[in-house]
């Protein structure tokens, strides 16, 4: 018999480190201890573990297995950890640096609510293959007491939010202790400094260290600071951004790390420029040569095109707030102003994290190129759009976090267990040599499960709210089309619904029935976005949709991945080019569901550069690479090519079956998207990418735009 106090710290060992997050094994030893529990912390091991009552503790002692497979999973992660033959260690790259990451958010699990969307998704997907690499990075965020929210629909289909609430007593995350008490930075503000505290989440091989201003001694209004994600107003926003970027140097500092590159995941971790820049003036150095080091540290990823996703603030804030910290480093504030002066006047972390890095880069190959077009004036001059020094590297996802369990068992099978961790491609290209019935099966497998979880979660929210679709007309076996992500409206969330007698006889074929499953949330101060869940709700009330079109309340990681492994089609219908990439498509070509998309972010370098090599194709195109200011003419033109690929290509394809109900050419479809899209859009490769071109060691790049106006 086992000991169960030791069954109990092997668990909680595992719990403590979020490798569980992308490591089915031990995940799934969380969820068969106690499956009600795990749903209602929030899949939060920690939790779980703390009201974990002694009959299950002592069922899991006695089965005959359970203990027996967390010590296995305990001896798998020291494995991980121990493994000296990383790609990192094989790169030749200098063994002894030290990279920080520096993110607003970042999605790693539920349980931790320190997310909102797409950019969290990425930064937590950056850490999973930074871990798995063997790179020497480290993470700072920012510990939110109140997460994005939690989404629910009212009885006439209009997004609600209720807070979602961390309590880092209770989660996954430890404090950050100097010889037995909380390590405390400061970080000055316009009405005083404020204390920071921090905790610390394992994530694999990395460390995220989250910064806290809720802390005993600081006044009510700092205690806020880190009190939600992108909440409250603008003088909000620049306190946050100032405890994050100036916070998370002088965190580090006083832990003894010492990044020779600090990588600033979008302009909300700018500010830590400014605290680089007093650390070289305290130094020593003029204002000029101080400039020049802290270009020589830096790089920036920007992740929109859309004007309102770059911060700004009016001078008269940004020098009440930034005073403080240029007096400490012995100047005045005026002569930070030409660092981060954008051309309409205001203070831009954007302008001031690509004056201040030695690299810029998009996150798409077309993002690159808008991204030069829309910050071109950072230089001052008249140059040719070509010649602005912004690169790209394109986004990824992690496989082993993203492809569903029935595919992860046929990938060890068939292209052996390091699918998880390989850069190489050429391993993909075994899945070539799966029977497409084969595949066919296991992605039908990954179809029924979706199906059934929607169904349960619109029965819930039906009787929550006293009627509705409550999924019993979904069918499991039926062309299941998935649109999921963020509502703003450059995304069109509602472009298939533009002809809704077009989409009623597409949908409504009794010969070849579609469904259609929806999910995403709306900002809450987005009242348009919120309009776009309203309208697709109360269009799958209507008669005519009836069991044809769902909208699942509740977005969140745990669905996400259901939906991306579960559909057999992703759709994608964005204004372009205001889509900067667009991973969640990504998660779906690694499942081998098939994307119809606009030709935008990702999509229309994945089409450019890998539809020549595909066998028979891994999706469709919709519409062309239009660009124009005819916004309702677009619409109508992408809509009727919507249509037209649906029910040409689409729906033709998926019944097009052979003698053994095999549909061969969409089975040979998928094999191409994981064979080809896969590999290339891992968070593998864009970590290599990363290391390799961007975060050096190289020679610092001198022409980041003019600082004079």
């Amino acid at each position: 018999m086992h000991d169960p106090a030791l069954l109990l710290s092997d668990l909680r060992r595992l719990a403590f480190d979020l490798r569980w997050s992308w490591d089915e094994a031990t995940e799934s030893l969380f969820e068969e201890l106690d499956p009600l529990g795990w749903q209602r912390t929030g899949r939060d091991p920690a939790a779980l573990l703390d009201g974990l009552d002694e009959g299950r503790l002592a069922a899991a002692v006695v089965h005959p297995t359970f203990a027996d497979r967390a010590a296995a999973a305990v001896a798998d992660r020291e494995a991980y950890l121990a493994d000296s033959d990383t790609w990192y260690a094989r790169s030749g790259a200098a063994p002894d640096r030290t990279i920080a990451y520096l993110s607003a958010e970042f999605a790693l699990a539920d349980c931790l609510r320190i997310y909102s969307g797409g950019l969290g998704a990425l930064a937590g997907d950056h850490l999973r293959s930074a871990s798995d690499l063997g790179v020497p990075l480290v993470a700072v965020g920012l510990a939110y007491r109140d997460g994005y929210f939690r989404q629910h629909l009212d009885a006439s289909g209009w997004q609600q939010a209720s807070p979602a609430t961390n309590d880092f007593t209770r989660m996954p995350v430890r404090p950050i202790e100097v010889d037995g008490a909380r390590l405390r930075v400061p970080v000055e503000l316009g009405d005083g400094t404020v204390q920071v505290e921090a905790w610390e989440v394992r994530v694999g091989r990395v460390r995220l260290l989250l910064l806290d201003t809720d802390v005993p001694g600081n006044t009510h209004h700092h205690r806020a600071i880190t009190g939600q994600l992108y909440g409250g107003d603008s003088d909000t926003r620049l306190r946050q951004e100032l405890v994050l970027g100036v916070g998370s140097v002088r965190l580090l500092a006083a832990l003894g790390i010492a990044p020779d590159t600090y990588h600033l995941n979008e302009g909300h971790a700018a500010f830590a420029a400014i605290e680089r820049l007093r650390v070289h003036l305290d130094a020593g150095a003029d204002l000029e040569a101080a400039v020049e080091q802290v270009r020589g540290e830096l790089v920036f990823t920007t992740h929109t095109p859309v004007a309102a996703g770059h911060d700004t603030f009016d001078h008269g804030a940004a020098a009440w707030h930034l005073t403080p910290l240029a007096e400490r480093a012995g100047i005045g504030f005026e002569q930070l102003w030409p660092l981060a002066v954008d051309q309409d006047g205001r203070w831009s972390q954007t302008v001031l994290a690509v004056r201040t890095s030695r690299s810029t880069n998009g996150v798409a190959r077309l993002h690159g190129e808008v991204s030069r077009r829309m910050l071109a004036p950072v230089w001052g001059d008249d140059r040719d759009t070509a010649s602005v020094p912004i690169g790209h590297v394109t986004n990824g996802v992690h496989p082993g976090r993203w492809v569903g369990r029935e595919l992860q068992a046929l990938y060890d099978w068939y292209l052996g267990a390091h699918w998880r961790t390989t850069v190489d491609p050429t391993v993909w290209r075994r899945i070539y040599e799966v029977d497409p019935a084969e595949l066919w099966r296991v992605h039908t497998a990954a179809r029924h499960r979706l199906i059934a979880a929607a169904r349960e979660r619109l029965a819930a929210q039906a009787r929550r709210v006293g009627g509705g679709p409550d999924g019993s007309g979904l069918d499991p076996d039926v062309l299941t089309l998935g649109f999921a992500r963020r509502f703003a409206t450059y995304k069109r969330a509602t472009l298939l619904a533009h002809d809704v007698d077009a989409l009623a006889a597409i949908l409504g074929d009794e010969d070849r029935p579609v469904q259609l499953l929806l999910a995403g949330k709306a900002h809450p101060r987005d009242e348009a976005g919120k309009h776009l869940i309203q309208r697709l709700v109360q269009l799958s009330r209507d008669p005519r949709f009836r069991g044809r079109i769902a909208f699942l309340e509740g977005y969140d990681l745990d669905l996400a991945r259901l939906l991306v492994a579960g559909v057999d089609v992703w759709l994608n219908t964005p204004l372009r080019p205001f889509e900067a990439s667009g991973t969640s498509g990504m998660k779906a070509a690694a499942n081998g569901v098939l994307n119809a998309s606009i030709l935008d972010g990702w999509w229309d370098e994945a089409v450019t550069d890998h539809a020549p090599s595909a066998r028979v194709g891994f999706g469709w195109v919709i519409g062309d690479q239009d660009e124009s200011d005819d916004l309702e003419r677009r619409a109508t033109s992408d809509a009727t090519a919507l249509y037209r690929v649906l029910t040409e290509d689409v729906i033709a394809t998926f019944h097009d079956r052979d003698e053994d109900g095999v549909p061969q050419r969409w089975a040979a479809m998928m094999q191409d998207a994981i064979a080809l899209l896969a590999p290339s859009y891992s968070t593998h490769r864009m970590v290599v990418d990363y290391v390799t071109g961007v975060y050096g060691p190289g020679p610092v790049v001198a022409d980041q735009g003019s600082t004079s106006r």
